[in-house]
């Protein structure tokens, strides 16, 4: 092993120390003893004349200098990783790791559904498959690409749209037979459960024939969480705006009901987000493709033309 390898090796243990918060996780994952990844780090902190890490009987944390080396030795290995993705002879196969955040509910169905696909194709790639809905901060998470409905707030990342998503009005059949529903004005009259941030105490409705209404219906229930929010729809706490992808079956069996077939709430977009450089994994642009691919078709999802995240 040249003495280059070996410091990006070195890199390599610090950096999954530290996602894993644990020298024995680290030491499991890279099939090494605990001891050889104890040593490892120690040698790093002498190289570096700092110490990296606090190790306590229970946990293990950075120290400001080890925070400092985290975010730089993910720039280096990854740039490492990208040279020999690009020039290693005779390499047809891509390896690595990639690490994505994506939203929660489409997170545990269909994007779900693609990356384990991609994973089956690509083997030798890791997946580390993270789940949130808030917003994060990306240099910090390590993530390769952030997948978010609505806007990304950070004006460092590229930030490329993946689909549109389709909404709609809906609600269990015994709230939705309490009344005759023709027009929104009808809709406002039932009560509502609001998902946070997108809908508030006024919701505009669109239609191609006859353009937009806003409705301004009573909140019966608010979350942050679209599982609570079908949970409040199929309940009969309130009618609710959801995403034709997640309520599909639920409208086939009959459990939910398309209040205003004609009427539909704003789309929203799903976007992508990754950091710029000419060093981008290919790892990590073939796993962007295979999204672009595979969100074709879902339901409720009006996929973005495949070469619009092209710089």
């Amino acid at each position: 092993m040249t003495r280059t390898l070996d410091r990006i090796g070195l890199l390599e243990t610090f950096v999954r120390i530290a996602e894993r918060g644990s020298i024995s996780a680290a030491a499991r994952d890279l099939d090494l003893s605990q001891p050889s990844v104890s040593r490892q780090l120690a040698e790093l902190e002498h190289r570096f004349g700092a110490q990296l890490a606090r190790r306590t009987t229970h946990e293990l944390s950075l120290t400001p200098a080890g925070q400092d080396l985290m975010h730089d030795a993910r720039q280096l290995i990854d740039s490492w990783n990208a040279l020999t993705e690009r020039h290693g002879q005779g390499q047809t196969e891509i390896k690595g790791r990639l690490k994505i955040v994506a939203p929660v509910a489409l997170g545990q169905l269909h994007l779900a559904d693609l990356m384990l696909q991609f994973q089956s194709n690509h083997p030798q790639v890791s997946i580390d498959w993270q789940l949130d809905d808030e917003p994060i901060r990306f240099a910090e998470a390590g993530c390769d690409c952030w997948i978010k409905v609505g806007v990304v707030p950070d004006e460092n990342l590229i930030v490329r749209p993946l689909a549109a998503v389709e909404r709609l009005i809906v609600a269990a059949e015994p709230l939705a037979s309490q009344r005759v529903v023709r027009t929104p004005s009808d809709v406002e009259q039932l009560p509502f459960a609001a998902l946070d941030p997108f809908e508030g105490a006024r919701i505009t409705l669109r239609s191609k024939a006859k353009g937009s209404q806003t409705i301004g219906p009573d909140i019966a229930v608010a979350t942050n969480n679209i599982f609570a929010l079908h949970r409040a729809a199929l309940t009969g706490a309130g009618a609710a705006v959801l995403p034709l992808w997640f309520v599909e079956n639920d409208l086939k069996e009959g459990r939910l009901v398309d209040l205003l077939p004609a009427w539909r709430a704003p789309t929203l977009t799903i976007n992508i987000a990754y950091l710029p450089g000419r060093h981008q994994p290919i790892r990590l642009k073939k796993f962007i493709d295979h999204l672009y691919e595979g969100i074709t078709g879902l339901p409720g999802l009006v996929a973005t033309r495949k070469n619009s995240h092209e710089r």
